[in-house]
């Protein structure tokens, strides 16, 4: 076994990754306050070519050198709008005919193992401590869970991100 160098994991450069198409799938993060939770999404969201992240309320923007330094670039790479709400960012969705889901614990949510991804959908993941506002849930068409069997019921935000965005990715990546 031999790690792969830099150049045989065939990664995009800035410009090609400006170029190549994305999965119409766009994160809404809802007043993540840690900058470093922030960097996370913007580095997954990379990785799996996700169209945009809509960064809400107390959510910091880039140029920030703490998301950078956790973003690795990416900050640079995915495309990002800033909406002062939430809401603001479901009604641009809702007029884009995106739908919505959010990434949450309640009543009635769907496991992600039965969830299947459809095109020109959006995620609201939610404030570290709160969740997703329970303004916004009105918003979605449903909530997604992910199955957790162990004592603690819940996941860092950016941890959760990852998951989310790979079930994403998977289903999405060969109806491009």
């Amino acid at each position: 076994m031999r790690k792969l160098t830099t150049q045989e994991m065939n990664r995009l450069n800035l410009t090609d990754y400006h170029n190549v198409k994305k999965l119409p799938a766009i994160v809404v993060l809802d007043n993540v306050r840690s900058l470093s939770n922030v960097g996370a999404f913007f580095r997954t969201a990379d990785a799996f070519r996700i169209e945009a992240i809509y960064l809400c309320g107390i959510t910091a923007c880039p140029p920030h050198r703490e998301i950078h330094k956790t973003a690795l670039g990416a900050d640079e790479s995915v495309d990002w709008k800033y909406f002062e709400t939430t809401a603001q960012a479901c009604e641009h969705l809702k007029s884009m005919n995106y739908r919505i889901f959010a990434i949450e614990q309640v009543e009635d949510s769907i496991k992600l193992d039965d969830f299947e991804v459809p095109e020109k959908s959006a995620y609201i993941f939610g404030n570290e401590v709160d969740g997703v506002d329970d303004d916004v849930l009105p918003y979605c068409e449903q909530a997604v869970e992910i199955p957790q069997e162990g004592t603690k019921h819940s996941l860092n935000v950016s941890v959760t991100g990852g998951i989310i965005m790979y079930h994403i990715f998977k289903n999405l990546r060969n109806k491009k």
